[in-house]
């Protein structure tokens, strides 16, 4: 996760840099459920509105927080499929609360209402996140639901009223991308505390339309837009969070787009982004499916890398016999083209590998997500680089 408003915090407000503190263990994402209320078209675990068997029941889940607490996992975030069918989850997250693990529920918003939001307050959620992919019938459409926007809606504003800290989470594409603005907008007039977008990750139901990826100068117009509200907040002393995820070139981005308005402060964040250090799948982020198997982050669902029925996730998170955990947790990480002729492969560490993995089959081969050029990292005059479209406006 690339934490935009604590970089514009830096930059406007320099503070000297502490010691580094590596994170205790892994934050786990855990698909506690597969089935979901909706089909969104870029559902990265593929859930479906029925039930799935052989998933982890009540009993097997205590057994692995008790696991994951010993083993210092410092996060649960609670997802699906759509968490809140799954009759436990209440139970699940109260303990999650109890044991002192950092609880956060991720959830389409449409299942939240009066008949529930007391039980849902009274759990305590740290943070609770609600996907929304475009306004009102854009939305739907993704959904595959009509109406959905407006559950959604309705959900995100009782959890607010209550006090819950919430934040809308953006995954975009060329369908919806021209409406990131109005969006941004909706987070003002809505008064939510954060903004999570998502690069389109070619995984599940995504990589089935890997063709609608936004283009590459698309990206680069709505991390330009983000990097300026952002900077907007920070400068009002707002205490909203605009971050991102999928796309550790945001990192490399976020440099250069620093030598056209800050100059003077990019040798202290390029320091900073260093110790950032971009991807961390298999290292400090990890995800556990339904069924118990365990994966370098929730985009690696064809890649299993043991389940917790059989083998506690502390041993297999820590297992390098598997060649790409290995990979994943070696420094600096071996990857070819682009990726590894970069001149900020410190600030990136190759970017997601999934994402490789799936287009080519080598989990070590570039990331065909890079939206900067060559030029820009560093590895040639790229010839071709004049002749590339500029950043599109909103509307195409």
């Amino acid at each position: 996760m690339f934490r935009i408003s604590h970089f514009m915090e830096d930059i406007l407000d320099p503070k000297p840099l502490g010691p580094k503190r590596n994170p205790p263990g892994p934050v786990v994402i855990w698909n506690l459920i597969r089935r979901c209320n909706l089909t969104c078209k870029h559902c990265y675990s593929i859930s479906a509105d029925t039930d799935f068997p052989n998933e982890l029941d009540t009993e097997q889940v205590f057994g692995v927080m008790d696991d994951l607490k010993a083993f210092h996992v410092p996060v649960l975030i609670l997802s699906g499929g759509e968490p809140l069918l799954r009759p436990d989850i209440f139970d699940i997250a109260h303990r999650a609360k109890g044991m002192g693990f950092y609880t956060a529920l991720s959830t389409n918003g449409t299942l939240i209402d009066e008949s529930n939001i007391d039980r849902i307050d009274a759990v305590g959620f740290d943070y609770l996140g609600i996907s929304i992919d475009g306004i009102a019938d854009t939305h739907d459409k993704f959904r595959r639901k009509e109406g959905a926007f407006d559950a959604s809606m309705e959900g995100l504003r009782l959890c607010r009223e209550t006090g819950i800290k919430v934040g809308l989470r953006f995954t975009m594409t060329k369908d919806n991308a021209h409406e990131l603005p109005q969006l941004l907008d909706l987070m003002e007039s809505e008064r939510i505390d954060k903004f999570y977008f998502s690069h389109l990750n070619y995984a599940g139901r995504g990589n089935k339309n890997r063709k609608d990826d936004v283009f590459l100068q698309t990206t680069r117009w709505a991390m330009d837009l983000l990097f300026e509200r952002a900077l907007e907040h920070a400068r009002d002393g707002r205490s909203t969070e605009f971050v991102t995820g999928n796309n550790d070139a945001d990192g490399v981005y976020l440099l250069k787009w620093m030598e056209r308005h800050f100059p003077d402060r990019i040798e202290d964040i390029r320091i900073r982004l260093v110790r950032w250090g971009g991807n961390s799948s298999g290292i400090n982020i990890a995800n556990i499916d339904n069924l118990g198997n365990v994966h370098p982050d929730t985009m690696w669902w064809n890649y299993n890398l043991g389940n917790v029925k059989d083998r506690p996730f502390s041993q297999i998170w820590v297992d390098t016999s598997d060649p790409v955990m290995a990979g994943l947790k070696a420094w600096p990480r071996q990857v070819g083209g682009r990726c590894g002729q970069c001149t900020h492969f410190d600030i990136c560490g190759g970017n997601t590998r999934v994402r490789a993995m799936q287009l080519t089959g080598d989990p070590w081969a570039e990331d065909p997500a890079c939206y900067l050029t060559d030029e820009e990292i560093g590895i040639s005059d790229d010839n071709e680089t004049s002749d590339r479209p500029q950043p599109v406006p909103a509307a195409f």
